[in-house]
């Protein structure tokens, strides 16, 4: 197979623009005889179905949740970038594009970030049309705020519950598609795998959760948007629910899977409290505007926090190490989310970490509150303020919060070319489940940015392209043998696993692989560590298909079951994303191998043998998956070491 990402000719300020001007069109009768299924409604998959469905298009859209308001889309907190400049900071979509591309270790593919910074400022223009209640500045003009790896403020936010707020407008846009005939929603659907006629992607076979029911969907071509699979971890920022199981049915088709091993941690979580917590809280990175991050410079300081003798605010000023704005004075606490999180580790693995645990560091807003006063900071953060004090049973108005690294978002995810298509024709893959715009990392409130230019602004033209040439293409029959053989396998693996007369319930398997990928490939990797994680992830594999035990039956409401094939996905991707871990030998951004760093302890890239997209291939099942490369070509920001300092 032959990787070709179809990137137009051109300089890249104008790529976007000679595509748009070139793409094949649809006119709006023949857009009637075409089905389009879409899966997920989070901001990438609402704002798809929604457009889509208003360009004229017969969309089908599916959601495991009761509502698509419900999407995991609603707990981005801090906000979504553009590159407006209002604040007259020196921001431009150039240097959107130029921060992204940095911020993601040079590991991302050039074209597509740029479109990405391209559209941001039309989805601002869109949002705000929609309703969306964006904080503004007295006179009532956008007010922005700043986030990790800028030194610009380019975030547009509604207080900390920005992804809520314009999942609601993407919401209120599908509902009027709904309305109008235009989409069909199904909720409480699990899509289980992908149907291929001739090769092309034409359908889903999807298990009504209600009933347990096996259902066929058919369509012209199929766009996946079912987020990430940071939930591999067991304990993350994710919603429970949150799968990876379409996109690895997608794979098993044929579709690449790219960078699997580049995992997002965020430093601004609340740490973990017990053995059987089941998942973790994130506290937007906003909070990094304000609050300071430190740890006592004294390790007799932390043995009496620790052992509650003192409180953090009576340890004074001098004693106080903060690391961030001693280690990169020129970002301070702001620097992007892979720095600050490896900086927390390591005051952590020294012995200095706050809590009771040992594993977390303060955030503290005293000297913020005293600038700014109460009234402002909860003003800017209240709603992130009572949710940590309703979590933890502390006021952090009054005593700095505890925070520590969490699994948060994952870069990898299907391969796509320019247009947004996977090597499935007609299989498309936007938002985060797929790889394209952030390279090894993620910069802060770029992941809502990215959803919604995929889902308004991208896709709505790249489909065009394949579809114009399925106009003659009659409805597919969900009844032909395609469908068929695709229902039947799934329903045999699904009796399968509910055959399985085992003892442990799904959850024991998924905490065990969670705390594996965690110690193995998580936050830091080794070799021994990860040669270790390949040869007990089948093991733990094994023993799951023997051992599971699902109460219930197949045909009914049976959340039990709907974990089983979850996690058994997961125990399958984990495999992946340890073997790319491996064959990366380098440092960067979020994948750091602790034999590639820096005299300081910063990440180590090798850009001579590693500046490529790891794009691998199913090969079958218990065989090792084939490794595609598709070469990073800089032709507009030439990568240098990644400095914050």
């Amino acid at each position: 197979m032959r990787l070709n990402a179809g990137i137009p000719e051109g300089p890249i300020a104008d790529k976007w623009t000679a595509y748009r001007s070139a793409a094949k069109l649809v006119n709006p009768n023949n857009k009637r005889k075409l089905d389009i299924i879409v899966v997920g409604t989070g901001l990438a998959g609402a704002s798809a179905a929604a457009t889509l469905g208003q360009l004229g298009y017969n969309v089908k859209v599916f959601c495991y949740q009761d509502t698509p308001r419900r999407a995991h889309s609603i707990a981005a907190q801090g906000g979504i970038n553009a590159a407006k400049n209002y604040p007259n900071d020196g921001d431009s979509v150039y240097r959107l594009f130029y921060d992204t591309i940095k911020g993601g270790d040079y590991r991302s593919r050039e074209a597509n970030v740029y479109r990405l910074a391209e559209v941001s400022n039309q989805i601002i223009d869109l949002c705000v049309a929609q309703g969306v209640p964006f904080a503004r500045e007295y006179g009532g003009l956008l007010t922005n705020r700043s986030f990790g790896g800028a030194q610009v403020s380019r975030t547009f936010y509604a207080r900390g519950q920005t992804g809520q707020q314009l999942l609601l407008g993407a919401y209120s846009a599908l509902s009027r598609q709904i309305a109008a005939g235009n989409v069909t929603l199904y909720n409480r659907r699990d899509v289980l795998d992908m149907v291929l006629v001739e090769g092309k992607a034409r359908g889903i076979i999807a298990r009504n959760l209600v009933t347990g029911e096996i259902e066929r969907f058919a369509a012209h071509a199929v766009v996946l948007a079912n987020g990430g699979y940071g939930n591999v971890f067991f304990l993350s920022t994710n919603a429970m629910g949150s799968n990876v199981t379409p996109s690895w049915s997608a794979y098993k088709k044929g579709a690449l899977f790219a960078n699997p091993a580049f995992t997002q941690i965020h430093p601004t979580c609340i740490p973990v409290h017990g053995e059987f917590q089941s998942k973790l809280t994130l506290m937007s990175e906003s909070l990094r505007n304000d609050g300071r991050i430190w740890v006592p410079a004294h390790k007799k300081d932390v043995d009496r926090l620790r052992s509650r003798e003192i409180k953090p605010s009576e340890i004074p000023e001098s004693d106080r190490d903060y690391y961030l704005e001693r280690r990169y004075p020129a970002f301070g606490n702001l620097v992007p989310r892979d720095v600050a999180s490896r900086a927390a580790k390591e005051r952590c693995d020294a012995g200095y970490g706050v809590s009771t645990t040992g594993v977390a560091v303060f955030l503290d807003f005293a000297e913020a509150i005293e600038r700014k006063g109460a009234g402002t900071i909860e003003a800017l953060y209240g709603n992130l303020f009572q949710m940590y004090e309703q979590i933890v049973a502390e006021n952090p108005y009054e005593t700095p919060m505890m925070i520590y690294p969490a699994v948060h978002y994952t870069m990898g995810g299907l391969w796509v070319d320019y247009e947004l298509m996977t090597t499935v024709p007609g299989l498309y893959a936007i938002g985060e489940c797929n790889f394209s715009d952030h390279g090894a990392n993620r910069l802060g409130a770029s992941a809502l940015m990215q959803g919604l230019a995929d889902g308004y602004f991208v896709l709505p033209v790249t489909i065009g392209n394949y579809l114009a040439a399925e106009i003659h293409t009659p409805r597919f029959d969900p009844n032909s043998s395609e469908f068929t053989l695709a229902a039947e396998q799934v329903r045999e693996r699904l009796v399968k696993l509910k055959n399985t007369s085992g003892k442990q319930p799904v959850d024991y398997y998924h905490r065990r692989l969670g705390k594996l990928m965690w110690e193995q490939c998580g936050m830091a990797r080794n070799r021994s560590g990860l040669e270790d994680a390949l040869v007990r992830i089948p093991q733990l594999r094994e023993e799951f298909h023997a051992e599971v035990r699902i109460p219930g039956g197949l045909d009914e409401y049976n959340p039990e079951l709907e974990k089983a094939g979850r996690v058994a996905d997961f125990l399958e991707l984990g495999e992946l994303m340890v073997r790319d871990a491996l064959q990366r030998e380098e440092s960067c951004g979020g994948h750091f191998r602790e034999e590639f760093q820096t005299p300081d302890g910063e990440a180590l890239r090798n850009d001579q043998d590693f500046s490529f997209v790891s794009a691998w291939e199913y090969k079958g099942r218990n065989e090792p998956a084939d490794l595609l490369r598709e070469d990073l070509l800089f032709e507009v920001v030439w990568p240098s070491q990644r400095s914050y300092k």
